[in-house]
C-alpha cells in the first residue's frame, strides 16, 4: 500500500526526507495555492504569501473537522479567531449574510511562512527540484566528510 507524507512541505529538502523515511510520495498543497495558475482568489494567494504560523490556526469549526485555517481570513469575516465554536453552532447568517466557509475562510497549511512569492507552477517545480538535488550533494556531501 502506497504511503504518502504531507504537513507543513515546501521545499525540495521535504521532499528528500520523505523518501528517506520510506513513504512513497511528497503530498504538498499550501505550495500550490498561491501559484499563477490556481484559481484561488487573488486576495487569497497574497494571504499565503503575507502570512507565517502564527497566522494559521487549527480548529473544527467550519466542517466539523480540525483542519489549519488563516487567522486574517476569518478575521475578515467579522467571526473572532479566539472564540469559534463547533460548526453546529455557528450561525453566519446572523454575524454576516454572505459568508461562507469554504469561499471566505481559507485553509492553509504549517509551511505558509516559507512560501514568499506567487509564481507559476514551473517555477514552483523546478525550485523544488533544484532544492532537492542541492539536498542530495548535501548529504553526499556530508557522508563523505563522515568516511574519512
Amino acid at each position: 500500500m502506497p504511503i504518502a507524507l504531507s504537513g507543513g512541505m515546501t521545499k525540495g529538502e521535504g521532499i528528500l526526507l520523505t523518501e528517506v523515511l520510506g513513504a512513497d510520495f511528497a503530498y504538498i498543497g499550501t505550495r500550490f495555492i498561491p501559484s499563477v495558475e490556481s484559481q484561488a482568489k487573488e486576495r487569497y494567494k497574497e494571504m499565503i504569501v503575507e502570512s507565517s504560523i502564527e497566522d494559521i490556526t487549527y480548529t473544527d469549526a467550519f466542517s466539523g473537522i480540525n483542519a489549519n485555517y488563516l487567522v486574517p481570513s476569518i478575521v475578515n469575516t467579522g467571526l473572532d479567531p479566539s472564540n469559534l465554536q463547533k460548526k453546529d453552532k455557528i450561525d453566519f447568517s446572523e454575524r454576516q449574510k454572505d459568508v461562507k466557509a469554504w469561499k471566505d475562510i481559507w485553509g492553509a497549511g504549517q509551511g505558509v511562512g516559507s512560501i514568499t512569492k506567487i509564481q507559476t507552477v514551473a517555477e514552483i517545480v523546478n525550485e523544488l527540484r533544484r532544492d532537492y538535488e542541492r539536498a542530495i550533494g548535501k548529504v553526499f556531501q556530508k557522508r563523505e566528510e563522515y568516511s574519512k
